[in-house]
């Protein structure tokens, strides 16, 4: 008998696509066959990528399927994008599924569906196959996602999500106190948008949990031990990150790593500010200057992630008048990074971060604290994570106009780096994360419990 075959839908977006590959590749690494499914835009990259590794001894094919949005939509219309995609996947994904059983070996076995494509769930219901969902995000989302209804029905937000005053959600006794202002869909200020958003969480969140026989999350049971208890049926498989420390994922972005690791090598332990936030956040020219003269006003080195479309719009980055020039070679100015092994290395002070949750696990099981400075979404739930939970990083403030100034970032990233609590802190958190996906921690009993259960139905 031939290796069971997986077929894995992941949301088209880097933050949830590394994970996902990463969980490929651990289930790999367990007797199965992938089959990726990906957008045609990330295909390319990925399948380059492949070719560069080897990836998988070839049990991970990657098959697309066609753009569900146009490149720039989603970024001008993120909520939007959500909808669009749940309501567009399904139709593509059962032609594919289809075609593939229609031969006689090597059959679709079960779906494994990142939970933020819920709709997939319904393809795999309607062909009879069994499911899988997996969380590349915080389960404390999902959880408060689900509890929408009772934080209605409580007057903490009213029936469309706005906050209806200063009260904290706090849905057990076990839950740290969480403000209803950062639930997902309240991180829009576009009251139609955050509308929209509003919609797709409610709906989303109940697919999540009534249509997968597993949920998948990657996290693990110490960061957010409240949420493993109001959902016990979410098995923590986290971090995924890289399974040795011998190298990064391939990511979807060109990297040079030796000239990142190069420029790393000449500065002292714990002396260097790492700066990057994700494949989607967008700054405004104000506070892009403001955040590089910020950089520039801490004194220390500093290796600064500016992706070409940082600023959105195709305008391209315009620095401080005389910025690289004054910064000379304290600044190294990169597209992209190979953030894990950025991370590791001991020169990294800290971590100036959007707070996206493959960033967060990926600084957490490297210990390094964060400077936060969420953009959407589940990147304000986990800056609360970060600095009111764990402690192991802080906040930067806005002005009246909404602004971080330059003074803030100076002075919060001063703030961090002298106070040793913080990073004993994460250097625990560090150990934590490790351990669980190590023989015998929890994750690692958890994954393989799911991965027996799993062969025991292929």
């Amino acid at each position: 008998m031939g290796k069971p075959r997986l077929l894995v839908v992941p949301y088209p977006a880097q933050g949830h696509v590394l994970p996902t590959m990463n969980l490929s590749r651990r289930l790999v690494n367990r007797g199965f066959k992938i089959t990726f499914v990906i957008t045609e835009s990330f295909h390319s990259c990925l399948k380059d990528s492949q070719s560069k590794t080897g990836d998988c001894n070839g049990d991970i094919e990657l098959v697309s399927i066609s753009d569900l949005m146009a490149p720039d939509e989603g970024r001008n219309y993120p909520a939007g994008e959500c909808v669009t995609i749940f309501n567009s996947i399904p139709t593509p994904l059962e032609k594919l599924i289809r075609a593939i059983n229609e031969r006689e070996e090597d059959k679709i076995s079960c779906v494994i569906a990142d939970a933020s494509v819920g709709s997939a769930f319904l393809v795999a219901r309607k062909l009879g196959i069994p499911k899988v969902g997996f969380l590349p995000f915080a389960l404390g989302t999902l959880v408060l996602s689900l509890h929408i209804p009772k934080l209605i029905q409580d007057g903490i937000i009213d029936a469309d999500g706005a906050p209806m005053g200063d009260e904290m959600i706090k849905i057990s006794s076990a839950m740290p106190e969480m403000n209803p202002a950062h639930l997902v869909f309240n991180c829009f200020t576009d009251p139609e948008e955050r509308r929209t958003m509003f919609d797709f969480s409610l709906a989303n969140s109940r697919s999540v949990v009534e249509q997968p026989e597993w949920l998948l999350c990657n996290s693990f049971t110490e960061i957010e031990p409240w949420a493993f208890d109001l959902l016990p049926r979410a098995l923590p498989i986290g971090p995924l990150i890289s399974e040795t420390d011998a190298g990064d994922s391939p990511g979807l972005f060109p990297v040079d790593d030796s000239t990142c690791s190069e420029w790393l090598d000449q500065h002292p332990d714990s002396s260097v500010v790492y700066a990057a936030f994700g494949s989607t956040s967008v700054f405004n020219q104000a506070q892009f200057q403001e955040l590089a003269l910020g950089l520039e006003l801490t004194g220390r080195p500093f290796l600064w992630v500016v992706r070409p479309d940082l600023l959105g719009g195709g305008s391209g980055v315009v620095y401080p008048d005389g910025f690289e020039a004054r910064v000379g070679r304290r600044g190294k100015l990169v597209s992209w990074a190979p953030q894990q092994s950025v991370l590791r290395h001991p020169s990294v002070a800290c971590f100036v971060s959007h707070c996206g949750w493959n960033s967060t696990m990926e600084g957490l099981s490297n210990g390094v604290p964060f400077v936060c400075l969420p953009y959407i979404a589940d990147q304000f739930i986990n800056r609360s994570y970060i600095c009111d939970v764990w402690k192991v990083g802080l906040g930067v403030k806005a002005d009246d106009n909404g602004v971080v100034t330059k003074e803030m970032v100076k002075e919060t990233v001063e703030l961090l780096l002298s106070d040793p609590m913080i990073k004993i802190r994460a250097a625990e958190m560090k150990q934590q994360a490790r351990r669980s996906v190590r023989e015998g921690g929890n994750s690692f009993v958890k994954f393989n419990g799911f991965v027996d259960e799993l062969l025991g139905r292929s």
